[in-house]
């Protein structure tokens, strides 16, 4: 078996894996909430998770793999203030929480599906566990670590010393007083809510009876309540965005270490960096989002992007911009060609000559799952011109069932474009304009060609145009 390490976000060291029980492993995955469109940089996360299962897939063990979906709890403010953002989105459209928590949902999923994610054994919905939420809240009052003010319960973080140690957060300067600010009556700045009161006169679609009052549950709640009860409450790894290490993840550990009395209560934290946009952030509360649609109405194929996805190490930032992805297009092109051609190859392989080919792939994953170096070994093969084709087909393929681009299915399609002068001469135009970043010229020079029948397809040759 392969030595494998992950790097462990609560002790900032690799530490060697070794699951609670022998050839089983429990994942969770902190999932969208539910109020808009997923954009690309949500999509890492899913991806960094979907490489984990692969991976550990692919070591024969055996995976529950658990992603959430929030669609109650999630205020705008991390500071507990403020609006339920699944409230304020139906408000603006006029339709139930339920119509857009179904319609984001379906779309979430249907993203995940494009760039190959395998299902999770496990897809929980915060409003169908309430109960649990409860009962991991009674844990704690009965325990004594909560205690009411006007708007709802906290958990009093004073009560948990380690309460720090995830995130290595200075509680004593509250460097993030920004995000955690103090609410009315709260104890400490980095308190946090457990059960929200229902405010009185105001009518909220989501709001349930408690042993506290009527209201609804904080948004850490539900992850510390759904992960316990399909992983149990103390399981192996436990994944998402870097940015939920501060808060949602610190705050997780809190209320489960002391609502379950175990430490730790997660053994591996992986946490993925963020897809870097220029030093713009890309916010569903602010509309600025690029989607996976977004990039397929340009002419990308969806696991394009998860080729891209593999350039970088999960842990690092990852550029993104329209020559990052041109070059990803191409590489995944370039890749398709090359195993379709093997695909067609009769004949069987060499075990013995594949096994050292085999044994760099794996060693890559194995360390802190090292995507780059593990495409490197893909591409070796793909160029190997020593390695029988029989061979590189075998590895190519069996290297695709960790990968997840979808090499053993992908026909690769002559496309046919067209050429006229004028309209070739608007897409140099266009480029240009791309290229000195001037979007605006960009899009009107795509709209104008659109509203004559124009399909303008963006790829790693460039931009080319076919009439709809």
């Amino acid at each position: 078996m392969t030595a494998i390490a992950f790097y462990n976000t609560r002790t900032r060291k690799k530490e060697p894996f070794s699951p609670i029980q022998p050839g089983h492993v429990g994942i969770y995955t902190c999932g969208p909430t539910v109020y808009g469109p997923s954009h690309i940089g949500n999509l890492r996360s899913q991806l960094s998770a979907d490489l984990l299962k692969r991976f550990l897939l692919s070591e024969n063990f055996e995976v529950s793999h658990v992603i959430n979906i929030t669609d109650v709890g999630h205020l705008v403010s991390d500071a507990d203030e403020g609006e339920d953002k699944m409230e304020l989105a139906a408000r603006r459209s006029g339709e139930t929480a339920e119509e857009i928590a179904d319609r984001y949902t379906a779309s979430w999923k249907e993203d995940r599906a494009a760039v190959n994610c395998l299902l999770p054994e496990q897809n929980p919905k915060a409003t169908d566990h309430i109960q649990e939420q409860i009962q991991l809240g009674q844990s704690l009052d009965a325990g004594g670590f909560l205690y009411r003010i006007e708007d709802g319960v906290y958990f009093d973080t004073a009560r948990f010393p380690r309460y720090a140690e995830l995130a290595h957060l200075d509680l004593a300067g509250q460097e993030g007083a920004q995000r955690i600010a103090q609410v009315e009556g709260k104890r400490q700045p980095a308190d946090f809510a457990i059960w929200k009161f229902a405010q009185e006169g105001v009518t909220r679609l989501q709001e349930w009876d408690s042993p506290w009052g009527r209201g609804f549950p904080g948004w850490h709640l539900e992850c510390s309540a759904m992960s316990s009860k399909y992983l149990g409450e103390h399981f192996d790894i436990h994944t998402g965005g870097i940015d939920l290490a501060t808060v949602h993840h610190t705050n997780e550990v809190a209320q489960s270490e002391c609502g379950f009395g175990v430490h730790p209560w997660v053994n591996y934290w992986m946490h993925n960096e963020f897809l870097d946009f220029g030093g713009e952030k890309m916010s569903k509360s602010t509309g600025n989002v690029k989607t996976l649609s977004d990039l397929v109405e340009q002419g990308y194929d969806p696991l394009a992007f998860r080729y891209f996805f593999l350039q970088a190490h999960y842990r690092q930032q990852q550029s993104f911009n329209i020559e990052a992805m041109d070059a990803a297009a191409q590489g995944y092109k370039r890749l398709l060609t090359t195993v379709a051609a093997l695909r067609k190859v009769s004949g069987e392989g060499d075990l013995e000559q594949q096994a050292p080919f085999e044994a760099r792939f794996k060693a890559a994953l194995g360390d802190d799952l090292n995507a780059p170096q593990a495409m490197a070994v893909v591409w070796d093969v793909a160029r190997n011109a020593k390695l029988k084709e029989a061979d590189r087909r075998d590895l190519l393929l069996g290297f695709d069932g960790v990968l997840g681009l979808g090499l053993s299915q992908a026909e690769v399609e002559t496309e046919v474009f067209e050429s006229e002068p004028r309209i070739d001469a608007l897409l140099v135009q266009r480029e240009e304009a791309r290229s000195t970043k001037d979007f605006a010229t960009a899009d009107r020079i795509r709209d104008e060609l659109a509203a004559e029948g124009i399909e303008v397809i963006d790829g790693a040759e460039g931009a080319r145009w076919r009439r709809k």
